[in-house]
């Protein structure tokens, strides 16, 4: 009698082969989305104008709703972004968490996590400007900013829109001022032989050329800039905290202590006292504490992904201005 052929490997290269057309397929989606992203997004809705999250329930049974919100990392635009991956740019997306919070009535208070070595002047200015909107929003609304690691330079700017500021006792403090770094390769350009050409409409246009000697006059005008920035963050902290001086304001650091007793921070703490002093703050015994979460489907994430992209910035980056500490 004859042996029936096996049909085992008829049905696995079937299989195989659907597997590949539906890779295919959503690879496909992927792609379209990413490169017609933008203007699919706009049939989403505003999310910018009326951001919307899911929230998660983080501790208690109160009926006062607290919204914890994180600030972690560089503070830079775009930092986020990931290969093949959804569009994210930490800044705007705490943007977007605290005008949510703002808009929505329930919520009396924010508590922002900290843990940061600072970054660029305008999104740390952005942030900051957010919190206080968010506070003069309704009557009552409290802003308590808890560091736990590091909370130094435009991460301390952010926490100047604070009510209460605690850090836990291990945490950095500090670092006002204004930092603005630059390579100067004259001398290697000039034993390597290489040479560069620079046409200009103005003798100030390329500031900080690195393959020209340091200009002095140059190293003025930007040290002005750097000077009215720092004077914004100063007056800002000595404001914001009550300081009869700017002595200590010199871009040091301080541990938790040393930066209560200079009256840089309010409190040294751990997180269950910060939500405790919260709840000092709004009147209550007890809160009720969420998180936000990106509202997303699958079919969001392909609406959202980008395709990885080598931006002009990446090549014409230059030196910048920063609230950043650097050790």
């Amino acid at each position: 009698m004859a042996r029936r052929k096996s049909r085992w490997g008829f049905w696995v290269a079937i299989g195989v082969l659907i597997f590949l057309l539906l890779g295919s397929w959503l690879l496909n989606l992927g792609l379209m989305a990413a490169f017609f992203g933008s203007e699919v997004e706009s049939d989403l809705g505003p999310i910018d104008a009326a951001p919307s999250f899911d929230e998660i329930w983080s501790s208690g049974y109160g009926d006062v709703k607290v919204v914890r919100l994180k600030l972690s990392g560089l503070i830079m635009r775009g930092t986020g972004e990931k290969l093949f991956g959804v569009a994210s740019d930490p800044v705007e997306t705490l943007l977007r968490q605290i005008r949510c919070a703002e808009e929505d009535e329930a919520v009396q208070a924010i508590l922002l996590e900290v843990d940061s070595p600072g970054g660029a002047v305008t999104p740390s200015d952005e942030i900051y400007e957010a919190l206080r909107r968010f506070r003069a929003s309704k009557e009552g609304r409290r802003v308590v900013v808890h560091i736990r690691d590091l909370g130094a330079s435009g991460a301390y700017y952010v926490a100047m829109a604070a009510d209460y500021l605690m850090a836990e006792p291990t945490a950095i403090v500090g670092s006002v001022g204004v930092i603005m770094q630059s390579l100067n390769m004259k001398g290697l350009s000039d034993k390597v032989g290489l040479s560069a050409v620079t046409i200009k409409s103005g003798k100030n246009k390329d500031l900080l050329n690195p393959f020209e000697e340091v200009n002095p006059n140059q190293v003025a005008l930007l040290q002005e800039v750097v000077d009215g920035m720092q004077d914004r963050f100063a007056g800002l902290v000595v404001e914001a905290r009550g300081l009869e001086s700017r002595a200590l304001l010199d871009g040091r650091i301080f541990l938790a202590d040393a930066a209560l007793q200079a009256g840089l921070i309010d409190g040294v703490g751990y997180m269950d006292e910060a939500l405790a002093k919260m709840a000092e703050l709004i009147e209550v015994n007890d809160l009720y504490v969420v998180r936000y979460e990106q509202k997303m489907d699958i079919w969001d994430a392909f609406l959202r992904v980008r395709v990885p992209s080598l931006s002009v910035n990446s090549f014409l980056s230059g030196p910048r201005f920063l609230y950043l500490w650097r050790p």
